[in-house]
């Protein structure tokens, strides 16, 4: 079921397919080659049958047809702002938006922010780079359209960020998790005092995998003594377009009436239904853009659909975000994330520090084993034969994949107060 809110009509879709075989050469190409038109969608579930968007077409398009590409629906003359995409792997691709765009996005992250729990009361601190990213001033613009007070702290400014919080009685945290673990540290290495002192009564992390892991969150609970919420969202859809509500048990699409979604099994594209339980690729089309909307867009977010009712009364299903399907290896045949590593080592926090990487020496997904991992043992680890012994067994336990573990002293492994590099490409590296 592509509209799980029943808030989209097909006019509105149509609409939207006729706009880009009229304005984007990109999708205007795409419909001839399948011999298709708008008038040919009768259903919302008839989406299904057009082809899939996927990322390195994006960035070959803005190769052959500079700066936008060809899937660019309007004249550079009327885009206000650009942003870039970050991902993990590929050069950077940029997205346009008009002044239309720029409301929508505002709005629809506004709503996820709202689903958070965020109110005009509140005093945000954004640590999140406010350049390119488009966790920055999206982010910026929404606080400030539920009407709470922002504090655009940005990046490399953990003294200003606690500053904010002493003096400004700032309360939300807005960062990704990475930063949210590191700030923590930071807080008690150079003020000598623990993070829930500084009264944050809110953590709200987005930007990468990793807070609805449940060692993760648990650690920042405990730190800040505060709720942990969880967003997801992309630079070429829309920034945040999954929330958390109170309950903390899974994102809501928050994304109604702008944006349709798709689960789909990752290597087939097949489509998998929004039941409890269910696993797959989330699929994204927009229907309330101008510069660059997206048809069945592949996302290569992994996500598990935790439930389908919420006692909050929202409609429609609830998600976990696991991993990046282009992030995923295959250990004989066992699909693993790195997150779900991440998620065992830091379990035993504070035995480890939480930080970890995966070293791969030739290109994945498939990896021959013992799959070779980096951790960092903590000030509180004591014997280090037995907790590598243990993080080893947890691995092949949990997740059924043989793991070589080597422990290095804490503050070995880079942090980074953006997204946290869980693999390491050896192979990528100069020799």
């Amino acid at each position: 079921m592509l509209d799980v809110t029943g808030t989209v009509r097909v006019q509105e879709l149509r609409r939207q397919l006729r706009y880009l075989h009229e304005h984007s050469d990109f999708y205007a190409a795409k419909f001839r080659a399948e011999g298709l038109a708008a008038s040919d969608l009768e259903r919302i579930d008839d989406l299904a049958q057009l082809p899939f968007t996927v990322k390195e077409e994006l960035r070959e398009s803005q190769v052959s047809s500079p700066p936008l590409g060809r899937h660019a629906a309007v004249p550079m003359s009327r885009v206000i702002r650009v942003h870039a995409s970050t991902g993990t792997t590929g050069r950077a691709s940029w997205v346009g938006l008009t002044p239309n765009d720029v409301r929508t996005w505002t709005e629809l992250t506004a709503r996820a922010l709202q689903t958070q729990g965020l109110t005009e009361s509140d005093i945000v601190v954004h640590a999140s780079s406010l350049a390119l990213f488009v966790g920055g001033l999206p982010v910026k613009d929404a606080v400030e359209f539920t009407g709470a007070t922002m504090v655009p702290i940005g990046t490399g400014a953990s003294e200003r960020a606690v500053m904010a919080f002493q003096t400004l009685s700032a309360n939300v945290l807005h960062s990704t998790p990475s930063y949210a673990v590191y700030l923590a540290d930071y807080v008690r290495q150079r003020y000598e005092i623990e993070p829930r002192q500084l009264g944050v009564q809110r953590i709200m992390v987005g930007g990468e995998p990793g807070g609805g892991e449940p060692a993760v969150r648990q650690r920042l609970e405990a730190d800040w003594g505060a709720p942990v919420t969880e967003g997801l969202g992309n630079a070429d859809v829309a920034p945040i377009m999954f929330a958390e509500c109170s309950e903390r048990k899974g994102m809501h699409f928050s994304a109604t009436g702008d944006v349709l979604i798709e689960l789909v099994e990752p290597e087939s594209g097949r489509p998998v239904p929004f039941e409890d339980g269910a696993e797959g690729e989330l699929v994204y089309t927009s229907v309330n853009r101008e510069c660059c909307p997206l048809l069945r867009f592949r996302s290569r977010d992994h996500v598990v659909v935790v439930g389908t009712r919420c006692a909050c009364g929202r409609p429609g299903p609830r998600i976990r975000c696991i991993g990046r399907t282009d992030d995923m290896l295959i250990v004989l045949g066992v699909n693993v994330f790195p997150t779900a590593i991440r998620d065992v080592v830091s379990e035993l926090h504070p035995r480890t520090t939480g930080a970890m990487q995966i070293l791969l020496r030739h290109p994945g997904p498939r990896v021959e084993p013992p799959l070779k991992v980096v951790a960092e043992y903590g000030e509180r680890a004591t014997n280090l034969a037995n907790l590598r012994s243990e993080l080893q067994g947890l691995v092949r336990g949990r997740l059924l994949v043989a793991a070589d573990v080597e422990l290095v002293p804490p503050g070995t492994l880079p942090r980074s107060e953006m997204k946290t590099q869980l693999i390491r490409r050896l192979y990528e590296e100069p020799r």
